[in-house]
């Protein structure tokens, strides 16, 4: 049996992009040829309720978060080469640093091209790719989603892909529970850090939520966003 292929080994659109350190600024250009009628990207605050609307309404649910890179990758202490860190010295995994773009844009471009792509089963507990997932395009839309999705638009847009990007717009008081309650019980992370983190977002979403708009987001709120998606 062929090993399975990781995304993060090798470009797998016509035309590499370059492996994301927070910087997506530079790209190249690739096909804008899909066999899918849409793309929408979902974009909001962790524990918003991106990933339930995907899976409910995406064929396929693009799970974004499945590109972070590997705590294996960390060398602490290396400026060149550790990923960004918490004003309390934990790896700051809402940093973009920890994520591959490159990686995430492949996926998307081969989904669109060939109706099918295979992504990493990233483990958020251990910071660790477990294995790979074959995903198949079933009628559309992709619906694609993760804390990291406004770094996409830039990147899409030059690429000459079409997309739609929502940002679910609701209480900051309710999405900080329910991202606890998630975090909590999936036991995604120690704790301590669980409730550090928390906190910061809870502070910081008004931010969160303006740089998704100035990355090229709409503000929609969760009904409509199920009759806007349920419509596709």
């Amino acid at each position: 049996m062929d090993r399975p292929r990781s995304l993060t080994a090798g470009p797998v659109s016509r035309q590499a992009l370059p492996v994301s350190d927070g910087n997506t600024d530079s790209v190249s250009t690739a096909s804008s040829e899909h066999l899918s009628g849409g793309l929408v990207l979902l974009g909001g605050a962790s524990g918003s309720g991106k990933s339930y609307l995907a899976r409910t309404y995406g064929r396929p649910h693009l799970l974004l978060d499945a590109f972070y890179r590997e705590i294996s990758e960390d060398q602490k202490g290396d400026p060149q080469r550790s990923f960004p860190r918490t004003a309390y010295g934990e790896i700051d995994w809402d940093h973009p640093g920890t994520w591959n773009a490159r990686a995430a844009v492949d996926a998307i471009i081969e989904l669109r091209e060939t109706g099918r792509t295979r992504v990493p089963d990233y483990s958020i507990t251990t910071s660790s790719i477990t294995g790979y997932v074959d995903l198949e395009l079933a009628g559309g839309p992709i619906v694609a989603e993760g804390i990291f999705a406004a770094e996409l638009p830039r990147i899409l847009s030059r690429l000459g892909v079409d997309f739609q990007a929502w940002y679910i717009d609701q209480h900051r008081l309710t999405t900080a529970a329910r991202r606890l309650a998630r975090d909590l019980a999936e036991r995604r992370k120690p704790v301590p850090f669980l409730i550090q983190r928390g906190w910061s977002l809870l502070r910081k979403e008004r931010e969160i939520r303006d740089h998704y708009l100035d990355a090229g987001f709409t503000p929609v709120p969760k009904a409509e966003l199920h009759r806007r998606l349920a419509a596709r």
